[in-house]
Parts: C-alpha cells; sequence; structure tokens
C-alpha cells in the first residue's frame, strides 16, 4: 500500500526516510500513524500547537505500508488491545518519512527521531527500525571514515588478500610488559594485527600509556628489522577528553591505529574523535545482541554500520561464520557486504571478521562473501593452537592461501603441518 503517491525511490534531498518491521493488535494504518506522529509533531492527544500549517511542514509521513503474516501471540509485552480484546497481531513493513527540517545534520536527534520513544508505544507489539535513507545533506557535517579499506591496506602494508590479526588473550589481567612480549612473538611470526580486548582500556594493572609504550617499543624495533609496521589497535574508549589524549600518545609513539567501543562511547564522541583523529579508528562492537538480537525489536546493522561509518568508523566487527554467538551466517553476511555497499557513494569500512574463527572457516568465509577486503580475527584460533601462537598464526594464513587459491582444505594441510594440526585440534568444534 502507498500512501502518498510515491512510486521509485524513497530518496530525496529535504527528508529521511525510515524503514520498520512492526507488529500491532490494532489496524497497522492506525499504529503507523501513531509512530509518524509521536516521533514528529503529535502526541497521544490533540495538540492546540498542532496547526494544519505545522503539520504540512514537521509532521511525519506514512509512505508504504506492506502486509506480511499475523501472529496470535505478541513478541513483546505491554501491548495496548483494541476495545473488546483481540487475537490477531498483524506485521507488515511500513516506511515513514521525516523531514530534515525537525532534525537538521545531528546524528543524536536523529538517532531519537528513528529510534527512540517509538519503540516504548503500546500501540506495537514488536518494532524494529530495518532501513534508513539519509539525504546528501549529511555529507557536510560527518566525513565518514578518513581511512577506511584503502587506508587501512596502505597502513598495514597487506594488498590483495585479508589482513589477518587476534585479540590479546587473557583478555585482562596482563601487565604492559606481558602484553609487548606476546606482540613480539606474534610479530616476528607475521601477523599484520593485533588490537587490545574491549575489556581492557586503562586499568590500573595494565595503565594505557604504559601499555602503549612497551607494544610500540617492540612494534617500532620489529618494523626498523624488516621495513614492515603491524598495526596494533589500543583500545582508548574512555571519557572523549580522555580519548583525544590517548589517541595522540598513541600517534606520537608511531602507532597506526585506534579501537574504540561504539555502543559505550555514542555517535557524538566518535565523530569528534573521528575530526580529531590522525589514525584509523577500529570500531567494536560490543553489546550488539542488546541492540537486534530479538527479531521483533531495535535496529538492524543495516542501519547501524550506515550511522557508524557517517561518524567515522574505519572499521566494523560483523560477526563470524560458524561464530560462537547466535548470530546466523546469512546474517554476517549481510553485514560483511553492507559495509562494502556504497554509502553516499563512498564511506566504505573494513569488515571485521571475529568470534570463535579459526583457520577452517577461511574457505567459506572467501567463497561466500566473495571478497578479501576484510580483517579475519582469531582469538584462541591464534592463541590457543596446540604448537602455540605462531602455529596458530601459521594455520590461518595457509587456510586463506588455501580459500584464495581454490584448494580443498584438507589436501593443502597435508603438505602445511600448523593447518593439520589446527584441523585436528579444532575441527570438531
Amino acid at each position: 500500500m502507498n500512501t502518498d503517491g510515491n512510486t521509485g525511490s524513497f530518496y530525496s534531498s529535504d527528508r529521511i526516510v525510515a524503514k520498520y518491521l512492526i507488529e500491532t493488535p490494532l489496524p497497522v494504518q492506525q499504529a503507523a500513524e501513531m509512530i509518524a506522529g509521536e516521533q514528529s509533531s503529535g502526541t497521544f492527544v490533540p495538540l492546540p500547537g498542532e496547526t494544519e500549517d505545522l503539520k504540512q511542514r514537521a509532521r511525519a509521513k506514512v509512505l508504504t505500508i506492506e502486509l506480511l503474516e499475523s501472529v496470535s501471540q505478541p513478541s513483546l509485552p505491554g501491548a495496548r488491545l483494541p476495545r473488546g480484546g483481540g487475537d490477531k497481531f498483524q506485521r507488515a513493513e511500513i516506511t515513514v518519512a521525516f523531514p530534515l527540517d525537525n532534525v537538521g545534520l545531528n546524528l543524536p536527534t536523529l538517532l531519537a527521531t528513528v529510534a527512540g520513544n517509538l519503540f516504548e508505544l503500546c500501540e506495537v507489539s514488536g518494532l524494529k527500525l530495518i532501513d534508513l535513507e539519509l539525504p546528501w545533506a549529511f555529507t557536510a557535517r560527518y566525513s565518514g571514515p578518513r581511512f577506511g579499506i584503502v587506508g587501512t591496506r596502505k597502513l598495514s602494508g597487506v594488498i590483495g588478500r585479508p589482513i589477518i590479526g587476534t585479540i590479546i588473550k587473557p583478555s585482562v589481567g596482563l601487565t604492559p610488559k606481558q602484553t609487548a612480549e606476546i606482540v613480539r612473538n606474534l610479530g616476528k611470526a607475521g601477523i599484520d594485527f593485533i588490537k587490545d580486548d574491549e575489556l581492557m582500556a586503562n586499568p590500573p594493572h595494565s595503565p594505557l600509556r604504559e601499555r602503549i609504550q612497551a607494544v610500540m617499543s617492540e612494534i617500532n624495533s620489529l618494523a626498523d628489522r624488516t621495513g614492515r609496521k603491524l598495526m596494533y589497535a589500543f583500545n582508548i574508549s574512555d571519557d572523549l577528553d580522555a580519548m583525544l589524549e590517548h589517541h595522540d600518545l598513541v600517534r606520537d609513539a608511531g602507532g597506526t591505529c585506534i579501537m574504540v567501543s561504539l555502543n559505550s562511547i555514542g555517535l557524538a564522541a566518535l565523530a569528534t574523535l573521528r575530526k580529531h583523529s590522525e589514525l584509523p579508528i577500529h570500531g567494536h562492537r560490543n553489546g550488539w545482541g542488546l541492540i537486534t538480537r530479538h527479531p521483533m525489536l531495535g535496529v538492524s546493522f543495516v542501519v547501524y554500520q550506515k550511522l557508524w561509518r557517517l561518524a567515522g568508523a574505519d572499521h566494523l566487527h560483523v560477526n563470524g561464520l560458524r561464530n560462537k554467538f547466535w548470530e546466523p551466517d546469512d546474517s554476517v553476511l549481510q553485514s560483511i557486504q553492507a559495509c562494502l555497499s556504497p554509502l553516499f557513494d563512498g564511506y566504505f569500512a573494513m569488515p571485521v571478521v571475529s568470534s570463535g574463527q579459526w583457520a577452517g572457516q577461511a574457505p567459506d568465509t572467501f567463497a561466500r562473501a566473495k571478497t578479501t577486503d576484510l580483517i579475519f580475527l582469531a582469538g584462541g584460533g591464534i592463541m590457543a593452537h596446540a604448537g602455540g601462537p605462531s602455529a596458530g598464526l601459521n594455520s590461518i594464513q595457509q587456510a586463506w592461501e588455501a580459500a584464495v587459491h581454490e584448494i580443498d582444505l584438507q589436501q593443502y594441510a597435508a603438505s602445511h603441518p600448523e593447518l593439520a594440526a589446527a584441523l585436528e585440534q579444532f575441527g570438531n568444534r
């Protein structure tokens, strides 16, 4: 159902278009109009100030409604049933256009508009923001990733294959010196990328300033000998002033990457950090399940990655195939493609494949994602390898060699002992 006569793309220079999956016990048109009104100029009762002129300028408009299946039980509690009760909860996809003039070029207000109080409306028993189209005007304020895929490859020196890396494990508890020892050993083995765990930022047992000094001493020494500098993402997540200061510490020590926990610092902080940063920003999405795990609540990754790319994230975590979390493989693959799809004809972010990864997922990842433009992170798959971290790294390097050249993994393992050991150790997981 098209409610405003629009027939083609929803794109417009003066409006923001949000697409929702909703579930409601009420007539869908009524629920959709409630969402549009609540998130723009209206509320639960008529307002004397909401004149016809104001509504023409400021009220959100329902553009389309596509009815889907109905269910007999609500997905979420608290929905208001129609008078006389009701035993049907109708699902639908709706698109709503919000005037850009309501929001301006303001990411926090954008989020409050398209993903704010509407999740609490009792007119719906399920609601998920599944897509978002933004006018080009946002590019005037938000420049997107400074480095993205091309800049990250240039700094890491890795061309034509995935950037292979790991996470410092144990996640917490190691001293700066112990962390630097791990970096030294992995650096000698030829690793491309290492990052702090999201749990490790600036704790008393491993102060960030000391960790930067210890780790960069090893990285710089190795680079002097080999001519190649591995990329280490230091977790600088903190208050904004501290993040800016810590960015400068990493930069001045010769570092080439910083990391932040996106959901913890927020869009505004990332956008400010992006303006200041001279290094790629590795965006970790910990807390993502809170936002999306329920199929009828939250925000899809399609929307999520657009917002964070716009704010300036160069790398975005997307989970991994056969991961240790809840997410199915098809969803992971869609997330990879989302990061590689153009936003405003650019703004590309490097997908970060992680979560329970080891050598065995390389062939499927390459075959199904059809790209090597990604960072492939393995924590236990490298650090827990029976032959030690160096052997774990070698096994993943060998697996990706086999994948890219379309060689059967078992066949390649016959002449590559580290890969063979990984298949034996992790193959039944």
